[in-house]
């Protein structure tokens, strides 16, 4: 299985930041939609970086207070690793576990078309295991 079919009946919503809002303006969209990161993305639609909760605690620890009025861009993880469509579920999980991150934006022809996380990965390969087993299961019955 690869990107293009875990993503493909998703609803296409994706929270972005840009790089020039504030670290609290980025924190601010991160509680409200509860979500732990999201891509940092241009004008274009470019992904520039990543904004994580991990990015907030270096950020505070850096800049202390002063961290909530600094530009996500100081505080964001960049250059972002990144996915294309048709990339498998086993790269993408072994590129996660490689570079010790848990969200890729997806990228084709130079834009962002979606961000899976970890999680999304692993519940692809649960649902895929569990219908082959239940295809393994049909099959005994049949024979």
């Amino acid at each position: 299985m690869n990107i293009a079919q875990i993503i493909a009946h998703r609803d296409a919503g994706v929270v972005t930041c840009r790089a020039d809002h504030s670290v609290a303006e980025a924190v601010a969209l991160l509680r409200a939609h509860q979500i732990g990161a999201m891509p940092v993305v241009d004008e274009t639609g470019a992904v520039q970086g990543i904004f994580s909760e991990r990015d907030v605690i270096r950020c505070l620890d850096e800049l202390g207070a002063d961290a909530l009025s600094a530009p996500v861009s100081d505080a964001m993880t960049s250059p972002p690793v990144t996915a294309s469509p048709q990339m498998s579920e086993p790269e993408a999980l072994g590129l996660m576990t490689m570079r010790r991150i848990r969200h890729l934006p997806v990228v084709e022809n130079g834009r962002m078309i979606d961000f899976v996380s970890i999680g999304d990965l692993v519940k692809a390969h649960i649902d895929q295991i569990e219908q082959e087993a239940s295809e393994m299961r049909n099959y005994i019955r049949s024979a």
